[in-house]
């Protein structure tokens, strides 16, 4: 009974080192991201004004959902890192149509993201090219659903932008800085409730258990997708663990799981439920989700 009790507890201890291990891992790995994304939050608030902003986005609905699209090329933002700038962005007049779009493909098709995609398929240039078809094509569909469906920002709370006085440089750059600490404050609490509910999930859901499920073409997209969602990794990571699975899966369920891992997961959900209505967040997972599978199908 004794030597039951000591496997026990020697279980539990490696279950709780592991879990520890991968929490610190998410958190290590998307902190600077989110830093990098709420600053950029910060220079928009005291930077850019609604004046800017009208004359930058494009009044036809459908060239704004692809100027969004091909802009998030230029932010080096990861998926946790984009939701604040997104929301900054409709706070200050961006259409919804336009900023979602802009917070899809901007963890995608980043030249950082590309570049690692690009080395871990061993220089192969067809995996990039398809990941960023694949985004482009998924977040122009949904800019373009949401442009006819919803007519309002959709944020949780209304953000009252007011005229801002006139500041001197240095007072803009103060005010910056105030604006991305508390920002950051903001939503750290989602990142880390979301990094440990994605550490206990790969802590106690075995990976070959998945693996035994994708074996067909439907279901290895949709395993693939559900891993990318559970695992809640970086952008800029993602390709290495998706090339591990080369021998596994189809190319179709890899490219899945490349599209959709930074679109959607476990620590993007929670922020995204903190800035914006709940019954909107829920039909932006069910869009990602559908036109990510049905995609890859194609692949």
């Amino acid at each position: 009974m004794i030597v039951n009790i000591t496997k026990g507890a020697c279980v539990l201890m490696k279950s709780f080192l592991q879990l520890n291990t991968i929490f610190v891992s998410i958190l290590i790995e998307s902190l600077p991201f989110v830093l990098i994304g709420v600053f950029i939050s910060g220079i928009i608030q005291m930077f850019v004004t609604e004046e800017m902003i009208e004359r930058w986005v494009p009044k036809n609905k459908v060239l704004a959902v692809v100027y969004s699209t091909c802009i998030g090329a230029l932010f080096p933002a990861c998926e946790c890192g984009i939701v604040p700038i997104t929301r900054r962005l409709v706070a200050k007049g961006v259409p919804l149509y336009a900023a979602v779009p802009f917070m899809l493909t901007g963890p995608v098709i980043n030249p950082i993201v590309l570049f690692s995609t690009y080395i871990a398929f061993g220089s192969n240039i067809k995996m990039v090219l398809y990941r960023s078809i694949f985004s482009c094509i998924v977040a122009v569909t949904i800019g373009l659903l949401l442009s006819i469906q919803y007519k309002d920002d959709q944020l949780r709370k209304k953000e009252v932008i007011q005229a801002a006085p006139a500041r001197s440089l240095k007072e803009k750059w103060m005010g910056t800085l105030e604006h991305t600490i508390e920002e950051f404050f903001s939503s750290g609490k989602y990142l880390i409730i979301g990094a440990f509910t994605a550490a206990v999930m790969q802590t106690h859901i075995k990976t070959s258990t998945l693996l035994a499920i994708g074996q067909g073409k439907i279901s290895s997209s949709l395993v693939m997708m559900a891993l990318a969602f559970v695992l809640s990794l970086c952008s800029e990571a993602d390709a290495f663990i998706a090339s591990s699975f080369q021998n596994t899966f189809s190319f179709g369920a890899l490219a899945a799981f490349l599209v959709y891992g930074p679109m959607l997961d476990i620590k993007n959900t929670l922020m995204l439920l903190q800035s914006f209505k709940t019954r909107f967040v829920i039909v932006l997972i069910a869009y990602i989700t559908i036109f990510v599978f049905v995609g890859s199908l194609f692949i």
